[in-house]
């Protein structure tokens, strides 16, 4: 049903009399036969837990929960799910009341999302598809009842338009007319009147690029480079660092950018892991970054291996380091002196790449700090 008062109050209204239509109610025994007989067509077997959204007074839910499905209604109307309640008494199956747009349950706990006649009247149907796509567990579908209704006047959705809708899920989308058979809708009829069984493509597993950053320390000062000519917080200090390759192993890809950007050879023994910080440059996309320590070997010395990219190398204090600095690179670094091995610092949008003193301040510790008073 709609989602603001006025429809609210609307639908409170009609629920006395909703069940009169022959589709509403299913009185007669010859129609809810017919939509038993679709429903077992779009429904996987049971048993399955369907969320029937915008139920009314719960007679597809009735249907459903008949044949063996876990049944969840939802209606925003008080006085539809009052109805709905009684109808499903002794089934299991629970009927709520709540936004069909934004229902009080929580994300992939259903293998279908039943709605009829509801998807038409809501403002934004292309994101309430998206929200509904996500109440589904893998391999879930969307049965959406829906119809352009009236001559003169005509409201509803076409099955066109609602196909190219759920074209934005991926996945597949089979119509099933259904204006030709008047046995479900109690009359004949000649206006659209369609089912789309919509079985969206499998989310995507997240993904993050993974990066390794190098704390290289003499006594206790730390090496960084001073970024230049790479479109990206050019001009700040960093520490030495570089993207995982396919298929290599965080400490693998440590040593490896060690040697091509400041000639270090480093020994597998002679890395640790330090820090682990989950960050976002703003307006980016996270990252995972590894921070690894390692000590300078007496008589070697860092060179500037990749001129292009970088402007200096300088040796600065690990306890004061400088402010112009990349932010998260100093978080990192901030987080190792504390003994914090893992964080988030995720910037949003407007934010500066650079660290601020003043902030904002987005580093989050997910561990307590080693050293008392820390700020990290």
């Amino acid at each position: 049903m709609t989602t603001d008062t006025t429809g609210r109050q609307f639908w409170d209204a009609a629920a006395d009399r909703f069940d009169d239509e022959p589709d509403h109610g299913l009185r007669d025994p010859r129609v809810s036969d017919a939509w038993a007989i679709q429903l077992r067509s779009w429904l996987p077997a049971a048993p399955s837990d369907v969320l029937d959204l915008g139920c009314g007074t719960g007679s597809l839910a009735l249907l459903a929960a008949r044949d063996g499905h876990r049944v969840t209604a939802v209606d925003l109307s008080e006085q539809m799910i009052a109805r709905a309640r009684a109808k499903l008494a002794g089934t299991g199956a629970q009927a709520v009341v709540g936004d069909a747009a934004r229902p009080p349950v929580g994300p992939r706990r259903f293998d279908v999302v039943l709605v009829r006649h509801v998807l038409w009247m809501l403002p934004d149907p292309a994101a309430v598809l998206r929200h509904w796509a996500g109440l589904l567990r893998p391999g879930g579908r969307l049965v959406l009842i829906e119809g352009r209704w009236g001559a003169v006047s005509p409201v509803g959705i076409t099955a066109d338009t609602l196909a190219g809708l759920a074209a934005g899920l991926g996945g597949s989308t089979v119509i099933d007319q259904l204006g030709s058979d008047p046995a479900l809708w109690g009359r004949e009829v000649d206006d659209e009147r369609y089912a789309a069984v919509v079985r969206p493509a499998p989310p995507r597993r997240h993904t993050e690029i993974v990066d390794v950053h190098l704390i290289l320390l003499r006594g206790r000062d730390v090496l960084l480079a001073r970024r230049a000519g790479t479109g990206y917080a050019d001009g700040l200090l960093h520490a030495p660092s570089g993207h995982l390759e396919d298929g290599e192993d965080v400490r693998a890809g440590m040593i490896r950018e060690a040697g091509e950007e400041i000639g270090i050879d480093l020994a597998p023994h002679e890395v640790e892991a330090a820090v682990v910080l989950q960050h976002r440059s703003p307006g980016g996309a996270p990252r995972i970054g590894w921070f690894f320590t390692a000590r300078l070997a007496p008589g070697a010395e860092p060179v500037n291996r990749e001129p292009d990219k970088c402007s200096h190398l300088g040796w600065y204090p690990l306890d004061d380091l400088p402010d112009d600095m990349v932010a998260y690179c100093r978080a990192g670094l901030e987080s190792y002196r504390a003994g914090v091995p893992f964080l988030t610092h995720l910037h949003e949008s407007g934010d500066p790449i650079a660290y601020d003193p003043a902030g904002p301040h987005r580093a989050v510790p997910l561990a307590a700090p080693v050293v008392p008073g820390s700020p990290i």
